[in-house]
């Protein structure tokens, strides 16, 4: 307990640190298509006592929605409620989409969005944490297809990988199987179904993400980790603002939880709600 309180007064603190002259090099490589708010963030959750988080329906083990209740639980809502109990504020969820997410931190909408893939061009519209996890890619192909062990197995014109448009899945997709015929669909749950249904051979997918879908749909096919293993960050994203208060103290607060392994225990907490145990996860894959 008190290896913990030390922790959080090191959080806290790491938000308070002014970086006259960070600010000023992240003010001039700004790019000109977005303009940093004026304001604070930390500011405003510590004032109103609201932490405004995005959410994401059926996204185990990160997001669940009790639909009778309407409650939210899940490992990304755990550490909402980490982070807006040290900062004196209550969480409020703003139901979302894993694109919209980046619309409503814009707009203003949230300030918080757990689980976002830092990409390049994200990186020009909003910012970053660092990380709170580190990924594995996976692949789930249907039932009866060939054994895959490789990512060059699949890059084949005759092998169709569906994909959800504008994802790191797709981005994956295309740097690593560019000769294999690749469908594009609205959602993540879209793409899974064209699997299921035989109109595509396999799906890339996040192996947090991926785990959960065969939980659910036992009989989908095989979930497989291609060679090489790719990974990825996933980080908090938050709106660009001049003031790095916020962001400085989300990055303080997301490398002590992953070091610690304090992640780790709400990602397990995650999953359990699935009723997947430690051992159920491959080895391969780690958070």
């Amino acid at each position: 307990m008190q290896r913990r309180a030390m922790f959080n007064q090191l959080a806290v603190a790491g938000a308070a640190v002014a970086v006259t002259a960070a600010t000023a090099t992240q003010a001039l490589a700004q790019p000109a298509a977005s303009t940093p708010a004026s304001g604070s963030t930390l500011d405003k959750v510590q004032k109103s006592g609201v932490l405004r988080v995005a959410v994401i329906p059926g996204q185990e083990p990160y997001f669940h929605k009790d639909l009778v209740t309407n409650a939210w639980t899940g490992a990304c809502i755990d550490m909402a409620t980490d982070i807006a109990t040290l900062l004196r504020a209550k969480v409020e969820t703003v139901e979302s989409s894993w694109g919209n997410q980046i619309l409503d931190l814009q707009s203003g909408k949230v300030d918080l969005a757990f689980a976002v893939s830092p990409t390049p061009q994200r990186a020009l519209v909003i910012d970053f944490s660092t990380p709170i996890l580190v990924h594995s890619y996976t692949a789930i192909t249907r039932k009866g297809f060939a054994k895959t062990t490789t990512w060059e197995e699949l890059n084949k014109p005759s092998v169709k990988i569906a994909v959800d448009i504008g994802s790191t899945h797709e981005t994956i997709a295309r740097r690593y199987c560019p000769k294999a015929n690749i469908l594009g669909f609205k959602t993540r749950d879209e793409a899974v179904l064209a699997v299921a249904t035989g109109r595509a051979d396999c799906t890339v997918v996040l192996a947090v993400l991926a785990i959960s879908t065969m939980k659910k749909n036992p009989t989908l096919g095989t979930l497989v980790i291609p060679k090489p293993t790719l990974t990825m960050p996933t980080n908090l994203g938050i709106r660009m603002e001049t003031d790095p208060r916020f962001k400085n103290f989300l990055s303080v607060w997301a490398d002590n939880n992953r070091f610690s392994g304090q992640t780790r225990e709400w990602m397990l907490k995650g999953f359990q709600a699935l009723n997947i145990k430690p051992e159920d996860i491959p080895s391969e894959i780690q958070f």
